[in-house]
């Protein structure tokens, strides 16, 4: 019985060390995988959020500079000078100038305002008739520029003659207000001019045209 029992325990214990070295066998052909459906996906990539650096464009300031208007033309501007007399037939002609004399260019359009005065500079009855055609022809009204040192002119018809019926007194001085201005001017008429109330007064001339 004894001899029998030997080799039966010997084959259990070889078939028992086989079975542990299937089990050794297996743990080591065992690899481990990572579960990747679990792990958050990168972050994209878009390109309409991404920052990009402001691209900024200096546009340099421009400056227009309007050049200015010329003013009117005052008296403080202006020297005043009689140009001449004429007579024809009863009618007399009186030319006067005005002279820019300051130092910028300035404007003036229209009739100046008259006032004849005595030898010792009392006003005598003067009645303006602006007009753009008196007996010696027709003058238009214009507006003109008057550089400095140019001159612009106008002209008065009168009455003239010693013997007039009219009662007409005899003028020495002019008192003048330039267009669009009050302040006064005053010319000395040489030997003295007819004055009947009534004058006509042409409109304002570019040189001495307004006394031919």
């Amino acid at each position: 019985m004894r001899l029998l029992l030997a080799p039966v325990l010997a084959l259990a214990g070889a078939l028992a060390l086989v079975g542990c070295g299937g089990s050794s066998t297996g743990a080591s052909q065992t690899v481990s995988s990572v579960d990747t459906s679990t792990q958050a996906p990168a972050p994209a990539t878009n390109p309409a959020t991404e920052s990009t650096p402001a691209s900024t464009t200096s546009t340099p300031a421009t400056s227009t500079s309007t050049p200015a208007t010329p003013g009117m033309c005052r008296a403080a501007d202006l020297t005043a000078s009689y140009l001449g007399g004429q007579a024809a037939t009863g009618h007399g002609l009186l030319g006067f100038a005005l002279q820019n004399v300051s130092g910028h260019t300035c404007t003036t359009f229209g009739y100046p305002g008259i006032q004849f005065l005595s030898q010792s500079a009392e006003p005598l009855p003067t009645v303006p008739n602006h007009t753009t055609t008196d007996f010696f022809g027709s003058l238009p009204e214009r507006m003109l520029s008057v550089a400095p040192g140019a001159t612009v002119s106008f002209r008065l018809g009168v009455t003239h003659g010693a013997a007039s019926t009219a009662g007409c007194t005899t003028a020495y001085l002019l008192q003048v207000i330039p267009p669009n201005d009050t302040a006064t001017l005053r010319i000395a008429l040489p030997g003295g001019a007819y004055e009947c109330q009534t004058a006509t007064v042409s409109p304002m001339q570019p040189g001495t045209s307004a006394y031919p």
